[in-house]
């Protein structure tokens, strides 16, 4: 269901296109940051435990 948005479709669209790439970028970015801090933490807590 696609309301009628006249002569400012495209700028709607567009704004609702940016903003789920926007968002999707962020959660990409969240979730990297986090494997690589969980990774360098298990390092830390390796070298802790004298494992390595």
């Amino acid at each position: 269901m696609m309301p009628d948005l006249g002569k400012y479709a495209f700028a709607v669209l567009a704004s609702y296109g940016s903003s789920l790439a926007l968002l999707a970028v962020i959660v990409w970015a969240s979730l990297r940051r986090a494997r690589r801090i969980r990774a360098d933490l298990e390092k830390v807590e390796a070298r802790r435990d004298g494992k390595s």
